[in-house]
Order: C-alpha cells, then structure tokens, then sequence
C-alpha cells in the first residue's frame, strides 16, 4: 500500500516539478524577466487565488457542511499554533533577524501556490476545498502574527491590510456565496472556473523562475537551513498525520492538510524578509532549498499519510 501511494503522488509531484522546470528554464534564458514573474504573480494573487476559492464553495449547502469548514479552520489554526510554539523551542539564534527568518520559513509553508494543485490532483474537488480553508487561516495568520513576528513591530498590524489582502477576500466572497445558497450563473461560472485552473501552470512557473535565480550552493552550507528544512519538509507534516489520525476526521481534509504542511516554505518569507531588512540571503536559501527537496520529501510524507489514513 505504501509503495503503491508513493508512486502515485510522486507521479504528480514529478508534474508540478517538470512545470518548475520549465519556470526555470525560462528564468534562465530570459523568457520569464523579473517584472514578467512581479506581474504574473499579481495575475495569481489577485486573480487566480479568488476564483480558487470561490470555485471550491461552489456546492450545494449544508449545515453538515458548513460544520466541517468551521472545524477544518479550527484544525488548521490549531496546526499553525503547533508550528509557532515549536519553533520557539528550537531557535534561539542571538541574531535576532536570522532568528526571525527561520522561525517564519518553519511556520508558513506555500500552502497556496504548492499545495492548491497537488491537493486538486489527488483528491479532487473536495482536496481543493481543504486546500482553500487552510489557504484562508494561513493568510489571517500570516499578516496578523507573521507580520509581528518578521517585523518585530506590534504597530505593522492593521485591520485594512488583512481586509484587503486577496485570499481573504475571495475565502469571504466565496462563504457568501455558498451560505446565501447563491450558484454562479452558468458563463460565469465557466469563466471561475477556467481562471482557477491556472493556479497549477502559473505558480510552478513563477517557482521556477526563482529558482534559476537561487544561490544552491550557499543554500545546502547553512546548518539553520537544514534544521529549518527538516522541520518545514518532515516534523511538521508528520505531527499533523498523528495528531489528526486518531479523531476520526475526514480522511481526505486530514491528507489536503498534510499536503498544505508538506509544502516547501512561502515565498512571502522572502518577501517580509526584504520588507523589513531581515536576512534576505538566508530567506532566500531556505525557500530554494526547501523547494528542490520537497520533491522527495512530499512523495514520501503523503505516501505516509495515505497509509495512517486511507482516502475512501
């Protein structure tokens, strides 16, 4: 069974990396440029991401429903609460602003541009859905504590910030939508749909172009990276298998969350890095290096996962 598992995810994991390949190549040779990769970035959080959400609540409502979605964020939130105290166990680096750096790079992971498309290829529809939930709490976490927390600045808080950011706009849209019982009009709907599906090509490419702008070397000769990594990629994934398996949940929301948990780290840890003057190199390395593990690393944790937790 194991076996069996590991060759089916990694066959999609293979698909998401030959797309970041093809990202890569095209940073490379100058295809995708730095202003091409800022814009089709704005494209996928301003665009795609909303039409992702509001797609995955496109379902006939049910109080039955609407439970799940309110424990699936309660589990989510309970996830990120785990990884933060965690962190804070483990380092304790004198220097502040790389101290800061890899406690963001363990708590948030590309939940969003990473685990979106692998939970759709495995699980379908309703892997979208989890996947959308956990994409909803990672943002009210991420520009609430992560904002605090790379900043060190209580002040950098605000309500208008976390109203606007894209993906809780569209996890808010989307929520309307499906407690007002309101289905899209069936152009409309179709026009949804087609924007959310390229959350799958759009995001790999734009890894890729950053990759081909990584520094590997000086990624894997930095002991702070791998312990990051180590965490990020295996000891947050797996707590989430054990910790959820013994509650009875629904096996395919516990196995979208795990896939959230084994994406490599967010993108925006390099992003708040360079906001707030932290260290932006080693920002940089742990999501390179992440990156390009997490396709040996994903295979094996969902392989793991499907094993404690069949999906029906």
């Amino acid at each position: 069974m194991f076996a069996e598992n590991l060759v089916m995810i990694a066959r999609q994991v293979l698909v998401l990396f030959i797309l970041i390949a093809v990202g890569f190549a095209c940073g490379k040779f100058g295809v995708i440029t730095e202003h091409a990769s800022k814009k089709m970035t704005d494209i996928v959080l301003y665009v795609v991401t909303p039409c992702v959400m509001v797609n995955a609540f496109q379902r006939e409502f049910s109080l039955e429903l609407l439970g799940q979605i309110f424990l699936a964020a309660g589990i989510a939130l309970a996830i990120m609460a785990v990884s933060i105290g965690l962190v804070k166990l483990v380092f304790h680096d004198k220097n502040e602003s790389r101290k800061r750096v890899l406690q963001f790079a363990v708590i948030f992971s590309n939940c969003g541009f990473m685990s979106l498309p692998l939970q759709k290829a495995l699980l379908g529809e309703d892997g979208q859905f989890f996947g959308s939930i956990f994409v909803a709490i990672f943002n009210i976490v991420v520009w609430t504590y992560g904002l605090v927390s790379m900043s060190g600045d209580k002040k950098q808080l605000s309500l208008k910030k976390l109203a606007l950011n894209p993906g809780i706009i569209g996890v808010t849209l989307a929520v309307i939508l499906f407690v007002c019982h309101i289905d899209l009009p069936e152009v409309l709907d179709q026009s949804v749909k087609h924007l959310a599906n390229l959350n799958t090509p759009l995001p790999m490419l734009i890894i890729g172009f950053y990759l081909s702008r990584a520094d590997f070397k000086k990624a894997f000769s930095d002991a702070g990276v791998y312990i990051s990594m180590a965490l990020r990629l295996i000891v947050v994934p797996v707590l989430a298998i054990f910790a959820m398996a013994p509650f009875g949940l629904n096996s395919k929301m516990v196995i979208a969350f795990v896939i959230a948990c084994a994406a490599p780290t967010a993108a925006t840890t390099t992003m708040f890095s360079a906001k707030f003057n932290r260290d932006t190199e080693l920002s940089v390395s742990v999501v390179a290096a992440s990156t390009l593990l997490s396709v040996i690393t994903m295979p094996l944790v969902l392989s793991l996962a499907y094993t404690v937790c069949p999906v029906s």
